[in-house]
């Protein structure tokens, strides 16, 4: 396990050009359409969900857009495969994505401001299936909201207003079928992985799926050897906005929060779009 790493700390003078960098390039980001992920990856409600998640690891993306008839009517995601599958003990190669998928899709306009996106987005709990013209032409998620949060006055708020405090943690040494059946029952995205008391890494909803995809013995195998490390952590009272570009910059989706070298709590990009949709 690596030692954790604070950004904030370790590249000051990088992150806060980038940092500057990023706030001129935001003013092009205006409409859904410029943000959304065009390619939308599919599957049908007959399918399995062992093979939704197998293409979900395959292809590195956390959702497939449930299509019938070649009509779509529904979103499977990693989420549904851990409180529907794993933490429930359930054989993913006998369970439908129709009986996990959720439905019906929520869908916004491609001209829709990225702000109407943010305020659906958190209204439907969901990803956004991006149509024109009765026509599906992408997807949006909570990460790429992030990429295009403006600098405005909602997003100077505090990460500290918006994260979740009681942060769940688990030594290195549990084992991941354990930590699985915790994420499902607690409705929780990630795990932060502690080696003797101090914090070493973060295991997450995709580190599950790509451990789930290894090997059919993973799952008995110790957090520790699967966890993400090492841990990007940023100081409590930075911004929304500062901790979103953190985010978009580290390709990640979660970031722990420490205030004198203790966790204090973790923002999600949920979160973060949930501070800019209000």
């Amino acid at each position: 396990m690596g030692l954790v790493k604070n950004s904030r700390k370790e590249f000051p003078s990088v992150l806060d050009s980038a940092y500057e960098q990023y706030k001129r390039d935001l003013e092009r980001y205006k409409l859904v359409e410029e943000i959304m992920t065009p390619k939308v990856y599919t599957i049908t409600p007959e399918d399995t969900m062992d093979r939704a998640a197998r293409i979900m690891g395959q292809k590195h993306i956390g959702s497939l857009v449930v299509k019938k008839y070649d009509t779509p009517v529904g979103i499977v995601t990693e989420r549904d495969l851990i409180t529907k599958i794993l933490a429930e003990d359930k054989n993913p190669q006998f369970e439908l994505v129709e009986q996990s998928m959720s439905y019906p899709l929520a869908t916004v306009c491609l001209s829709a401001k990225i702000k109407e996106a943010a305020q659906l987005m958190i209204k439907k709990k969901c990803r956004l299936a991006v149509f024109d013209c009765g026509k599906m032409m992408g997807i949006v998620t909570a990460s790429d909201l992030i990429r295009s949060l403006p600098d405005i006055p909602e997003t100077e708020a505090l990460v500290d207003d918006f994260m979740t405090k009681e942060v769940v943690t688990a030594d290195e040494s549990t084992p991941i079928r354990i930590i699985a059946k915790t994420m499902g029952e607690k409705r929780i995205g990630s795990v932060i992985v502690t080696n003797k008391g101090k914090l070493a890494g973060i295991f997450t909803e995709r580190d599950l799926l790509n451990s789930f995809l290894t090997k059919t013995t993973v799952l008995d195998s110790n957090v520790g050897s699967m966890a993400s490390s090492p841990l990007i952590t940023v100081n409590s009272g930075i911004s929304v906005h500062k901790a979103a570009t953190t985010m978009a910059m580290k390709q990640i989706r979660r970031l722990p929060i420490v205030k004198d070298d203790q966790l204090v709590g973790i923002i999600t990009a949920r979160d973060l779009v949930e501070a800019y949709a209000k």
